[in-house]
C-alpha cells in the first residue's frame, strides 16, 4: 500500500509541476521571452534519444550536458536548471514504471526518496543563485565523480551481485544520508543514477532495486528543484518544453519495446563523454576573463 500511496502522491506532484511549468511558459510567451535560437526538431530528437537511454539506466544528465556544451545551446549558468526542468516528466514516467514492476521494501524506498527530496529543495535554493564560475566548477567535479563510479563498475571493482530488496538500521541511515546529498548534487548536474547504483551495490542491495530508488528519487525531487529554477528564471524554456514531451516518448519506447541492448558498451561511451565534458567545464571556469578595452577619450568627450 505504501508504494501505491507514493504513486498517487507522485501523480498529484506531476499535475502541480505541469501547472507551474505551463503557467510560466504561457506568461513568458506572451511577454516575448521564449528563446528564439534553437532547432525544435533537433531538440525533439535529442529529447527522445537521450531519455530513451536514460530509462535503461545510462543516465541523461552527463550526455545532455555534453550536447548542450558541444552545440553551444545555452549559457553554462542555465544548464543545471534546464537539466532539471526538461527531464522532470520523463523521470516521472520512469518512476511509475519501475516503482510498479520492481519488488522493493516499502520503508527503504519511502525514506530514501524523502531524503532526496529534502536535499533537492536545499540544493536548488543554493545553486540557482551561484555565479557561473562556481556552477562550472561544481558540474566539472560532479561529472568526474560520475565517470569514476562508472569506471569502477565497468572494471568490476564495485560488486553488483547483492540480493537484498531493503535496508534496516545503520545501512538504511547511510542510504538516507547518501540520497540527501544526491538530492543536492542533482541540482548542479550530477544525476542520481550512477551514484545510486554504486550505493545499492555497496550496501548489498539487488542491482534492480536501484531503479525504483533512483528514478523515484529523481521523479519526486525534480519537480521541487525545477520549481526553484523556474522561479529564478534559470533555465531554457524552449528546449525544456520540447523535451518534456518527447522525453516521455523515449522512456515509453525503452520500457515497453526494447528487450536488450549492449548497455556495457554504451556505458563506456558515456564515460568518454562525461570525462570530456568535465574537462571542458573546468577549462571554461578557469579561463581568464578578457579585460575590457579602454574607452576612447575623444568618444568619451563627445558623449558628455
Amino acid at each position: 500500500m505504501v508504494i501505491q500511496g507514493m504513486l498517487v502522491v507522485l501523480a498529484l506532484l506531476t499535475v502541480w509541476f505541469i501547472y507551474i511549468f505551463s503557467k510560466d511558459f504561457i506568461k513568458a510567451y506572451k511577454e516575448g521571452r521564449i528563446e528564439k535560437e534553437g532547432n525544435p526538431i533537433l531538440y525533439a530528437i535529442m529529447g527522445t534519444v537521450i531519455n530513451f537511454f536514460d530509462a535503461l539506466g545510462i543516465g541523461s544528465f552527463a550526455v545532455s550536458t555534453a550536447a548542450f556544451k558541444l552545440g553551444k545551446m545555452m549559457d553554462d549558468k542555465l544548464i543545471p536548471g534546464t537539466l532539471n526542468v526538461a527531464t522532470t516528466t520523463s523521470l516521472i514516467a520512469e518512476a511509475f514504471i519501475y516503482m510498479s514492476i520492481v519488488e522493493i521494501d516499502s520503508l527503504t524506498v519511502l525514506l530514501t526518496i524523502i531524503s532526496a527530496m529534502a536535499g533537492a529543495y536545499i540544493g536548488a535554493s543554493i545553486v540557482s543563485k551561484l555565479p557561473k564560475k562556481q556552477i562550472q566548477l561544481g558540474m566539472g567535479t560532479a561529472l568526474i565523480i560520475v565517470a569514476v563510479l562508472l569506471v569502477l563498475g565497468l572494471a568490476g571493482f564495485i560488486n553488483m551481485d547483492g540480493t537484498a530488496i531493503g535496508l534496516r538500521g545503520f545501512k538504511l541511515i547511510i542510504a538516507c544520508i547518501v540520497c540527501f546529498i544526491l538530492g543536492m548534487t542533482n541540482c548542479i548536474g550530477i544525476g542520481m543514477f550512477a551514484p545510486t547504483m554504486a550505493m545499492a551495490a555497496l550496501l548489498g542491495l539487488s542491482p534492480i532495486v536501484a531503479y525504483p530508488i533512483m528514478t523515484g528519487g529523481s521523479a519526486f525531487l525534480q519537480p521541487i528543484a525545477s520549481y526553484k529554477f523556474i522561479k529564478e528564471n534559470s533555465f531554457n524554456r524552449k528546449l525544456s518544453v520540447i523535451w518534456s514531451i518527447f522525453g516521455v516518448i523515449g522512456v515509453v519506447i525503452a520500457a515497453f519495446l526494447v528487450k536488450s541492448l549492449p548497455v556495457h558498451i554504451l556505458k563506456m561511451v558515456v564515460v568518454v563523454v562525461v570525462v570530456y565534458t568535465s574537462i571542458s567545464m573546468f577549462v571554461s571556469a578557469l579561463k581568464k576573463t578578457k579585460p575590457a578595452e579602454p574607452k576612447d577619450s575623444l568618444k568619451e568627450g563627445l558623449d558628455v
